[in-house]
């Protein structure tokens, strides 16, 4: 089975929902990790106080077949082509995969099966 990282990086507020919807459309366990968003434009600045905006960095490893569902499920509900969301997504090629959970292997071969 060839597998495929995607990583979704969103708003904080939206990260449960976010999870919730990349596991009904087929995603199995995911890494989050926590950052700031720098953009190319200046932060607003308030009382001296730069704002600034917390994403959640979502990180899910699947199966290559169903990635690219996970990924058209995070787009539509979160608005991520629109500049104004803030978010993206891309995925990564992986050559090479250890310590994967035996159940969530046996899930994403059968979800590939129904698939085909």
């Amino acid at each position: 089975m060839k597998f495929t990282a995607l990583i979704a990086v969103i708003q904080d507020k939206d990260e449960e929902e976010a999870i919730k919807v990349a596991k009904e459309a087929g995603a199995g366990s995911v890494t989050i990790l926590h950052g700031k968003n720098i953009g190319l434009e200046e932060k607003k600045v308030f009382f001296g106080l730069t704002l600034e905006e917390n994403v959640s960095a979502l990180l899910f490893v699947l199966p290559r077949k169903s990635s690219m569902k996970v990924m058209k499920a995070l787009r539509d509900e979160f608005d991520i082509d629109n500049p104004e969301t803030n978010g993206f997504a891309f995925t990564l090629p992986l050559s090479h995969v250890a310590g994967l959970d035996t159940k969530e292997l046996h899930k994403f071969e059968h979800d590939i099966k129904s698939m085909i």
